[in-house]
């Protein structure tokens, strides 16, 4: 036991080391990995313990505590260590006179049985010879005024005597078959429980053999989980990332699109405004050409008709947007020449997928790691290899064994022995315990056939054989007292003897401790009883100290060695060391894992180039206000299709032909210079519209957007690399104390598994509790039971016996004394006066 509990102190050891562990990865968030999944151990400790054994409360509890009560009233004197010491170990030292001094209680009681023993065949001799002299218990002679009151007080007192006899002799035969049904099974419970005790220490090796093979459940599961760790660190730290990448590089997609959109706005609009400059010139020409014709048209005095609000009109045609005014936008190009050179929604595509493959790479870059930490895993502590190694040299172990082995074999004839007496006492029991039944009964019945007979007196016709059979009954009644009284009283004795002393002499002790308290003062016991010499120890063990609370540490799951002060007496001070060559192994493989996030640029170089351009290109500087100046001006300030109808009207209106046809080939030529010239510009204008303001109201943003977004480029593409260390550094802490959480759980199910299974005190306390039950609560509480009820039946005899005589004389037939000498039962021929009693 010496080598088990110091081979047990470096696994102890790993569970503290491993709960440090656990700390220094506690402020971590480990939620993504989750804790360690819980292990099924199989129990490596066999069934040895012993169910407690408890007497069910009942109805004979109160008798219990009577006979406790006079049994504490008979032994007064306390528990007799020197002369129990004596008897343990010098037998020829007991001077007879101690012996008797502490037993004065019981020798009052053998005088008071010896007297009993003596008077009670004494006087039933003398009741018989007075008998058969017709002198004792015949009959009543003469009737006088109080027979009837003597008589029914008799009968009374008779009846409630047997009935206190009955109440005796039933609790008599029921305590008598109690003690009988205990004593077999607890006879049995002795080699059941010495060969529980002798498993404590018999079976330990194979036992915890077989807790160290089971060190392989952890190892494998941190195995499995070990060829997936690189993935599991790589979705962890992809988990992380992710709230900081898929942003970015949406955003990165959003601006590129975004640039496209403007760039294709900014060259519509340069192209817009050299096309509309290009057409206005033409239209200016052109329009200049029909105003002179119009004007010299409608000034002629032969014409007809609103002729002056035409001409007003015709005056009108001029231009109205002068595109020649807006700002200049090819310097913007310029900056922006061959933007974007980047294809953007490629390039963020590919780098969702270069960063939703980190798992995976993280994976295959951890492989070598990986295959050191199993290699380490794949290790034992040294403790687990030699914890079952050192235990079967123990010498205090083999002790053990070897004493509870001889009690055993030593107790197995003895004990045969005990239940072949037992038989003989319940055998015996029963037959006395049938007397007294037996004489209750021949009560019970001569009252009734009494009362019978005398209720039958009244009437002369009936006779008085029925009054005559029941004292006959009475009187047999008394005979079988008389007969049985000495051996009821010296059954009764020696059960008292032995059951009296067992409870008082040991069931008291035990319960207040001084048994144990005897047992260890140096000197009481001999050496062959001693546990700390059949232990092998160098210093005494105290059981009071020890096994006094052991009740209440074993429900603790206390340890053997700690109920009994083991560990210092053993001399055994295990020290509590990490085992760091096993822990920090894994922690420094852990450490040395990597993440290479490099091949994530975010950004290509072409990307960045073309928001550089942009930022720098001045596209929020340029003056759109003035475009949209130009843009709001009608192409021409007068409508030329209105004044081409105006024409039209005008030449209906003339009464000369010929200035009618020349006012509507005007107007035919206004219609084409419309369709011809004014539509184009108006489209151009519309188009022009279009781009002016899209750039106006994206500019701004789009140069926010393009700082921010290289900003945050350069920033997590700095930041990085540090921050997938630090996650990968704190999920492999995760991940450490996930994995060390399999062999805390080892440790712990070890720790349980020995302290309270393998080496566990239960089997001592139980063997303990569970004797004192059975020697004091199922043996000797039934057993004094049974001669305290067997000893209140045989004091009750004597009154039995007293009132059965003179009740029976009342039962006879009354006849007057006749002046002849001779007896009225003797003459023949003689016909008897009938005479009348009224009761």
């Amino acid at each position: 036991m010496r080598h088990a509990l110091a081979l047990l102190a470096p696994l102890l050891g790993l569970g503290l080391g491993l709960s440090l562990s656990q700390l220094a990865a506690g402020a971590t968030d480990c939620k993504s990995l989750g804790p360690a999944e819980p292990l099924t151990f199989t129990p490596a400790a066999r069934a040895r313990w012993l169910a407690p054994r408890v007497r069910a409360p009942g109805l004979l509890d109160s008798l219990y505590g009577t006979v406790h009560r006079f049994l504490s009233a008979v032994q007064l004197n306390p528990f007799p260590s020197e002369l129990v010491k004596a008897l343990l170990n010098e037998l020829a030292s007991v001077k007879v006179n101690e012996v008797v001094r502490y037993e004065a209680g019981y020798v009052v009681c053998a005088v008071v049985a010896g007297l009993y023993l003596l008077l009670m065949p004494t006087a039933g001799l003398c009741f018989c010879c007075c008998r058969c002299r017709r002198r004792c218990g015949g009959r009543v002679k003469t009737e006088h005024k109080a027979l009837a009151c003597e008589c029914a007080a008799l009968m009374v007192v008779l009846l409630l005597t047997t009935l206190l006899l009955l109440i005796g002799v039933v609790c008599a035969l029921v305590t008598n078959q109690r003690t009988h049904e205990q004593m077999g099974p607890s006879v049995e419970a002795v080699p059941e429980t010495l060969l529980s005790l002798r498993g404590l220490v018999s079976d330990v090796p194979q036992e915890l053999q077989a807790v160290a093979q089971q060190f392989s459940l952890p190892q494998e599961r941190v195995s499995e989980e070990l060829d997936g760790v690189g993935v599991s660190i790589g979705t962890a730290v992809h988990t992380q990332l992710r709230s900081a990448v898929y942003p970015l590089l949406a955003a990165v997609g959003s601006l590129g699109q975004a640039l496209q959109v403007s760039m294709h706005h900014l060259q519509a609009l340069n192209t817009t405004v050299v096309e509309l400059q290009a057409g206005q010139q033409d239209l200016e020409s052109a329009l200049q050409e029909q105003r002179d014709r119009l004007l010299q048209l409608l000034q002629e005095t032969g014409c007809q008709g609103d002729c002056a609000g035409a001409l007003s009109r015709a005056r009108a045609l001029e231009l109205g947007a002068d595109f020649s005014q807006v700002p200049s936008v090819d310097h913007v190009l310029h900056r922006l020449k061959g933007v974007p050179e980047a294809n953007f929604s490629s390039m963020v595509q590919e780098e969702n997928s270069t960063f939703n493959a980190l798992p995976t790479v993280a994976a295959m870059q951890m492989s070598s790691v990986v295959q050191e930490l199993k290699k380490a895993v794949a290790q034992q502590p040294e403790g687990l290899r030699t914890l079952a190694e050192g235990f079967p040299g123990s010498e205090a172990a083999s002790r053990w064994a070897q004493a509870l082995q001889e009690v055993e074999e030593s107790s197995r004839p003895y004990l045969q022995e005990v239940q072949r007496y037992e038989t003989y006492r319940w055998i015996v029991g029963c037959v006395l315990c049938s007397v007294v039944l037996l004489v209750a009964l021949c009560n019970l019945l001569g009252l009734n056939l009494g009362i019978w007979g005398l209720s039958a007196r009244e009437d002369p016709s009936q006779p008085e054989a029925k009054g005559e059979a029941g004292a006959h009954f009475l009187m047999a009644g008394v005979g079988l007292s008389f007969l049985f009284a000495a051996p009821l009283i010296l059954l009764v004795f020696a059960t008292f003897l032995v059951g009296g002393n067992v409870q008082t002499l040991v069931c008291q002790s035990w319960e207040s401790g001084e048994l144990f308290e005897f047992a260890d003062t140096p000197g009481n016991l001999p050496p062959s009883m001693n546990l700390s010499h059949l232990l092998g120890l160098r210093k005494n063990i105290s059981i009071h100290q020890s096994l006094s609370v052991s009740g209440q540490q074993c429900k603790e799951g206390a340890a053997l060695w700690t109920v009994l002060q083991l560990s210092q007496q053993l001399g055994m001070t295990p020290t509590l060391s990490p085992p760091s060559q096993y822990t920090n192994k894994l922690w420094q493989e852990l450490q040395s894992l990597k993440v290479d996030t490099q091949s994530l640029d975010l950004l290509s170089s072409a990307a960045r180039r073309d928001l550089e351009a942009l930022q720098s290109s001045g596209l929020q500087r340029v003056h759109y206000p003035d475009f949209l100046v130009q843009i709001q001006r009608p192409v021409v300030k007068t409508s030329t299709e209105q004044l081409a109808q105006e024409l039209e009207g005008l030449a209906q209106a003339q009464g000369n032909s010929v200035l009618g046809q020349r006012l509507q080939e005007e107007a035919h030529g206004l219609r084409n210079l419309h369709q011809e010239k004014v539509v184009p510009q108006q489209s151009l204008v519309a188009k022009l519209n279009l781009s002016v303001r899209a750039l106006e109201s994206s500019a701004p943003n789009l140069q926010l957007e393009t700082s921010d977004v290289l900003a945050n480029v350069t920033y997590l593409k700095g930041e990085l690399p540090a921050w997938a260390t630090r996650i990968l550094r704190n999920v492999s802490e995760c991940f450490l104390a996930r994995e060390m959480g399999y062999f805390s759980q080892y440790v712990a199910w070890v720790r349980e598994e020995v302290t309270q299974r393998i080496a566990t005190c239960q089997p001592l306390s139980g063997a303990l509790d569970n004797s004192r039950v059975i020697l004091c609560d199922m043996v000797a509480d039934p057993w004094n039971a049974f001669w305290f009820c067997l000893a209140w039946c045989t004091f009750f005899l004597i009154p039995s016996i007293i009132f059965a005589v003179k009740t029976s004389k009342y039962f006879r037939p009354i006849r007057k004394r006749l002046s002849s000498t001779s007896s009225e039962e003797t003459q023949l021929f003689h016909i008897p006066r009938v005479t009348s009693l009224k009761l």
